[in-house]
């Protein structure tokens, strides 16, 4: 089994979500385009398409997705392919309908990410734990700007994952920490497969902010921004 960080931003860095809606089909779209199969029906209005509300059908899954954030113009994924070219053909089906909803709904044309999305292999589980807290830990960003070059202190600490518990829907992190958001769209075996309890995955999330610095240092071969 493979795993991989993959990654995409906007073309000229635009933003790729403009709203709570655009957010919801970005999530819509990580799930209904996951699949070998072809989209029937886009969807095109998700009106009442809400944080537990994702539609189950039968899949046939190209990629099991393990962690996952929407950032205003960017997106985050470690996931593990499941059929042979299962990444690129999820990526492709993935920016190619997310960006007919936002050329349609915007009237805009043209291409609406930077190219093709950017890999890295993921190769040991140290690797994946700090990957699985860096994409969780990327909407700080919108919390506070310079929060990673100043560091967190434990009141602060307390502070942002109240931002991340109350004030951002569009990552896994719920999901992991043990509130259901979107449930679907994550693979139960990514979250078993590193903590027995969502009580051991926010001790370790502490533990990592605490020492960010630290930590970073150890997973910048696994960013490709």
């Amino acid at each position: 089994m493979e795993f991989y960080h993959t990654y995409n931003r906007g073309v000229e860095k635009r933003k790729l979500f403009l709203e709570n809606q655009d957010y919801l089909r970005g999530v819509h779209d990580l799930y209904e385009f996951n699949d070998a199969k072809a989209a029937v029906n886009l969807y095109r209005s998700i009106v009442g398409f809400t944080k537990s509300n994702i539609l189950d059908k039968a899949r046939e899954k190209l990629v099991d997705i393990g962690v996952w954030s929407l950032m205003p113009n960017h997106y985050h994924l470690f996931s593990s392919p499941i059929k042979d070219n299962g990444l690129s053909a999820f990526h492709r089906k993935f920016g190619v309908g997310f960006a007919n909803f936002f050329n349609t709904k915007y009237k805009r044309s043209g291409a609406l990410f930077q190219g093709r999305y950017k890999k890295v292999p993921v190769t040991n589980d140290t690797q994946a734990l700090q990957l699985i807290c860096y994409i969780h830990s990327n909407p700080l960003d919108l919390w506070k700007p310079n929060w990673k070059e100043k560091g967190l202190t434990n009141s602060e600490i307390q502070n942002a994952l109240k931002f991340l518990e109350n004030n951002y829907r569009w990552s896994s992190h719920l999901d992991w920490w043990g509130i259901k958001n979107f449930p679907s769209l994550v693979d139960a075996g990514f979250i078993s497969r590193f903590f027995n309890n969502p009580k051991e995955y926010r001790e370790f999330l502490v533990n990592w902010l605490r020492y960010y610095e630290k930590n970073i240092q150890d997973i910048k071969k696994l960013i490709v921004e």
